[in-house]
């Protein structure tokens, strides 16, 4: 049984440090990544761009006799606006998690 101890402790998996190691990328990720990250946040932001513009439109034709459709694009403003904020706050929030 002491045999098997000493086994166990010898590897590299019995020291809890060497499960805290830093993030590292996969071979040939290292312009790749920050690249695709850099293309979903153009399209976030021309995404935002057409939505809010959207939301208003909706605003101004919905102000003559069509309520409803004002406060659609009012409502889907606030969406716009909490999708963008959740795309913002994605490049902080996620790496402060995993580390």
């Amino acid at each position: 049984m002491s045999t098997l101890n000493d086994v166990v402790t010898a590897l590299p998996m019995a020291d809890p440090k060497s499960w805290d190691q830093a993030p590292t990328s996969p071979p040939g990720m290292d312009t790749i990544m920050p690249q695709w990250v850099g293309w979903a946040k153009y399209f976030a932001i021309g995404g935002g761009i057409l939505g809010i513009i959207a939301c208003g439109i909706m605003m101004m034709v919905g102000r003559r006799n069509r309520s409803h459709l004002a406060a659609e694009g009012a409502n889907g403003l606030l969406w716009v606006l909490g999708g963008l904020s959740v795309v913002t706050l994605a490049a902080g929030v996620v790496p402060s998690i995993v580390t």
